[in-house]
């Protein structure tokens, strides 16, 4: 997992160093583009930032040469926008100032606010803000059951990725998910900071799917549901240094609940912290729907401050009661790791791995677990099913030595 890290950050290092070359630049082509002087962006907050930004795409995109396009500091609204590649060189897009979008749900046509689509070489970077204007969309009647936030905007979507960089940027209130990755190769967040409320339905910070080389760095999270959910697809991750909470953890799934789900395999989750958070470290899977395999998760240095529940492996992971609980999961887990994991669990149910009874967990490792009950009564417990893992180390609770109950806990 190293080398593959390793070779990735220095691929970035790579096109960084030549979308940097930009500055000083003239004509011919690249060079600095400023979206007010050039094309009258305007900071009113009503003026709307697209044909500026989209003329702004279209030269930098047709230049033969590294571009920059900077937009300055200010208050700008944007209605929507999809920024498309291919280019024919790397571009840079630095956002210094604060981007927000329409507070009205009802005025997008599409589940998303601002795509980059099929783009190689490529950073996004300044210390700005994307402002999703979500707070009306999180009271809006229905969303809490999810029958309508599927067809909210999110606030960033990257596409079809190829060589990326997303570094020092912000994304907030997002109406669905902060950012959205899919089919991407060789992308990298490092201080991404995400921020929205915990009473804020499936914004998920950063969801994951069928990309690869994909690593989150550095990085804040703060939402109302999963801060990195990984789906299907996802391969070679790695996941370092992210602060989490409020929202529901760090979360491989759900998986198994659509036909021809690709295969997760190399996850590496290490040195992150999970504070007031309802998960910690989580795979979930669909009991009774579509078969896939998850293989070669690791979970490793990991702080959990009064987190509901830990560390956890459901593969009945059943929400608003929408599956066939008394049916067994399809997806096979195996060759999966919780190393030095410790604090503090708001629950006593401090580890619970529910594995398929038909499919059982293989090659499950728990090393040097430590983690104490925060709650008033009863003491921290570790409870397994259909599972046999490789213990070492330290082990508080004592590993699978509690009882699962007739109905588990469900977790969010």
């Amino acid at each position: 997992m190293a080398i593959q890290f390793n070779f990735v950050s220095s691929m970035l290092i790579l096109v960084l160093l030549s979308i940097s070359s930009v500055e000083g630049q003239g004509g011919g082509g690249g060079g600095v583009i400023d979206v007010v002087a050039k094309f009258g962006a305007k900071a009113d907050e009503k003026t709307d930032l697209s044909k500026p930004l989209l003329d702004a795409w279209k030269e930098a995109c047709a230049s033969t040469s590294p571009s920059k396009i900077v937009i300055p500091k200010g208050i700008y609204f944007l209605s929507t926008t999809t920024l498309d590649g291919p280019c024919k060189a790397p571009i840079e897009l630095q956002v210094q100032g604060t981007v927000k979008a329409p507070a009205d749900p009802g005025a997008f046509k599409e589940p998303k606010w601002i795509a980059f689509n099929r783009i190689e070489n490529f950073k996004l970077s300044g210390g700005g803000i994307f402002d999703g204007q979500g707070t009306t969309a999180y009271k809006r009647e229905g969303c809490k059951g999810h029958d309508y936030c599927g067809s909210l905007p999110i606030n960033l979507r990257f596409d079809f990725l190829t060589n990326a960089m997303i570094q020092d940027i912000t994304t907030k209130d997002s109406k669905q998910f902060q950012a959205n990755v899919l089919g991407c190769k060789n992308i990298t967040f490092e201080h991404f900071t995400v921020s929205a409320p915990d009473e804020s339905p499936n914004t998920d910070g950063i969801h994951i799917g069928r990309s690869d080389g994909v690593n989150v760095l550095n990085s804040e999270i703060k939402t109302g549901d999963d801060c990195v959910s990984i789906g299907d697809g996802s391969k070679n991750l790695v996941i370092n240094g992210v602060t989490c909470g409020p929202g529901h953890g760090i979360s491989i799934g759900s998986l198994g609940l659509f036909k021809n789900e690709e295969p997760v395999d190399g996850v590496t989750v290490k040195n992150c912290t999970m504070t007031n958070t309802s998960n910690g470290v989580r795979i979930k899977t669909w009991p009774g729907a579509e078969p896939g395999t998850c293989s070669n998760i690791h979970f490793e240095d990991i702080t959990v401050t009064n987190v509901s529940s830990p560390i956890i492996i459901d593969q009945k992971y059943c929400p608003w009661n929408k599956c066939k609980i008394n049916e067994e999961s399809k997806v096979k887990l195996r060759n999966i790791s919780f190393k030095s994991i410790h604090d503090t669990s708001a629950r006593p149910e401090a580890v619970k791995i529910i594995c398929s009874a038909t499919l059982p967990c293989e090659n499950v490792e728990l090393a040097d677990i430590e983690i104490t009950h925060s709650g008033p009564t009863g003491h921290a417990v570790s409870q397994c099913s259909n599972v046999k893992p490789k213990v070492s180390g330290k082990q508080n609770p004592a590993a699978c030595s509690a009882p699962i109950p007739a109905k588990p806990t469900p977790t969010a």
